[in-house]
């Protein structure tokens, strides 16, 4: 189970993008192996929907 749905980082992220923690917790997702396993676990149309929230370069 991952902890990324209820990550406070990650609510940072949502509530301001640019402050400092919000930034982090992006910088984070591009190398994190929990984040990568969390995307890789949910459905196809979730993933997608996540990744193109958070990068929409990636959401192929």
């Amino acid at each position: 189970m991952h902890n990324c749905e209820n990550c406070k980082l990650r609510k940072k992220y949502d509530n301001a993008p640019g402050s400092m923690l919000g930034r982090i917790w992006k910088w984070h997702t591009g190398w994190c192996p929990g984040w990568k396993s969390y995307l890789k676990s949910m459905p196809t149309e979730r993933r997608l929907s996540v990744q193109n929230r958070y990068n929409p370069a990636s959401a192929r």
